[in-house]
């Protein structure tokens, strides 16, 4: 896990039987050392990329407030919606981000189904009037991601030894995945200097935090870097951030706690962050697909290889950690339950609104953890 550049692999490869063998021992070495790639060759049309980026720069820097404020995230229970810059929250510091999150088309869910399916609901789309081209745009978009990563997952089973098909009993039939155009803005912090201490390092890191320290919940998600400003760095086994600059025609996928734990630690899911754009660089955009899986499954691990698990516990060997593993065995029943409690945390203004009796319990655990790290020191 002590990488320094992170591989890049062409998906058009892995359609090729000639060729597919060894993109699948490309893929296993990534998952087993990495847990972060570069997919190029996705076969998405070049025009509909372009189309994306274009309108999720467009509601960022068209869109009046509000429009914006007329589909606020905590307008509904669902999680989906707009959210000002600081609203959201990762590693106990506010992320210096404006987003949208949206989904694959979902009805509301019933009265008496679990409070998880909250998640489950309609999108809030911005202004037809303002932005006539955006749902269209980004449904297709969705479709399409929707089919590579159902795909890209085959592959993983395959790589590690597994059946094709072995992750599609965690799927629903009419599955969501969500979906976030972002936008990070500038911030005035100038660079230190070479004798910077390494406190001074922490507080930079913070000042400039887009997204702070986390890995991704599910099994995949793919990033498309809509402009050419780095910021997106994975961290590896020593501790070090490696940068994931932009690369013209690719998606980055990175590997999500959920896969890690039916994988039984074999597909790594690799802490990153995001630093904003220092000031004069331009605003920085981001559209990041998450793939989903049922929120009713239940995490147990898969029959993997052995020979495959040595291969991990080697891969693994001195790895740094210290960011939350959500799916601990015993601790949720479901998939469902451990994903609302992460959304309440990350938008506790959603919380307060609609899910107050969660967000206190969130808030007596963030104390006592706090009370403990404070009794170690």
């Amino acid at each position: 896990m002590s990488f320094q550049h992170i591989p890049i692999l062409p998906l058009s490869a892995a359609r090729d039987e000639a060729t597919k063998s060894r993109f699948l021992a490309d893929l296993r070495d990534a998952l087993l050392n990495v847990g972060f790639l570069y997919l190029s060759e996705t076969g998405l049309p070049d025009g509909l990329v372009a189309d994306v980026v274009r309108e999720c720069r467009d509601f960022f820097e068209t869109l009046p407030v509000e429009e914006k404020e007329a589909i606020e995230m905590k307008n509904e229970k669902s999680f989906l919606g707009w959210s000002r810059v600081d609203n959201e929250t990762t590693a106990h510091n506010p992320d210096h981000r404006e987003q949208l999150d949206l989904s694959t088309p979902q009805p509301i869910p019933s009265p008496t189904a679990p409070l998880y399916h909250n998640l489950l609901a309609p999108n809030q789309w911005p202004s037809h009037t303002h932005l006539p081209g955006f749902r269209p745009v980004f449904e297709d978009y969705m479709r399409r991601m929707a089919s590579i990563s159902t795909f890209f997952t085959s592959l993983i089973a395959e790589a590690i030894g597994l059946p094709a098909t072995s992750f599609d009993r965690f799927f629903d039939a009419d599955q969501q995945h969500k979906l976030k155009i972002v936008k990070y803005p500038e911030v005035a912090i100038p660079p230190l200097g070479p004798a910077a201490t390494a406190e001074e390092k922490r507080g930079e890191d913070i000042a400039r935090q887009g997204v702070g320290p986390h890995k991704d919940s599910m099994l995949t998600s793919y990033l498309l870097q809509a402009s050419p400003q780095a910021g997106l760095q994975a961290q590896n086994a020593r501790g070090e951030w490696v940068d994931c600059p932009p690369i013209d025609g690719t998606l980055v996928v990175a590997i999500g706690q959920g896969m890690e734990a039916l994988t039984d630690g074999v597909c790594a899911s690799t802490t990153h962050r995001v630093l904003s754009p220092r000031e004069g660089e331009g605003p920085r955009y981001s559209v990041p697909f998450f793939q989903g899986v049922s929120y009713d499954a239940q995490f147990e691990a898969m029959d993997v290889p052995e020979a495959v698990l040595r291969l991990r516990d080697e891969a693994r060997k001195g790895r740094k950690d210290d960011v939350e593993f959500t799916f601990v065995k015993g601790r949720w029943g479901h998939l469902g339950e451990a994903t609302l409690m992460n959304r309440i945390k990350s938008h506790p203004d959603v919380g307060e609104r609609w899910y107050p009796e969660q967000l206190a319990q969130i808030r007596a655990q963030q104390a006592r953890e706090a009370q403990a790290k404070s009794k170690a020191a």
